[in-house]
C-alpha cells in the first residue's frame, strides 16, 4: 500500500496540482473514515485535514496504517488494496 505514497513522493508538482494530491487526500480521508468507524462505531467521524499537496503522501501513509490496525479479515484486507490501486490509478502516479 505505500506503494502509491512513494509514488507521489516522487511525482512532479504539476501531477500533484492536476488532481494526484486531491485524489491522496481523498483515499486517506476514506481509509481514516473506515478506521474510525470500526475503532468506535458510535463516535462522531473526525475529517482529516488537508495538509497541502506536499503532506499528501504522509497523509496516505499514515491512514494505510491506521485502517491496516483494524482490518479483521482477508476480504477487508482486498477492499483495501482495491481501494488504493484504483485511487493510484485516477491520480495517473
Amino acid at each position: 500500500m505505500d506503494h502509491f505514497a512513494d509514488r507521489l513522493r516522487a511525482a512532479p508538482q504539476s501531477r500533484l496540482q492536476r488532481g494526484a494530491a486531491a485524489e491522496a487526500l481523498g483515499l486517506a480521508r476514506e481509509l481514516a473514515r473506515w478506521a474510525q468507524s470500526v475503532e468506535d462505531p458510535s463516535g462522531e467521524p473526525r475529517e482529516m485535514p488537508d495538509a497541502g499537496m506536499f503532506a499528501a503522501a504522509d497523509q496516505i501513509t499514515v491512514a494505510v496504517h491506521d485502517v491496516a490496525l483494524v482490518l479483521t479479515s482477508e476480504d477487508e484486507v482486498a477492499r483495501a488494496l482495491a481501494l488504493v490501486e484504483e485511487a493510484q490509478k485516477r491520480a495517473g502516479v
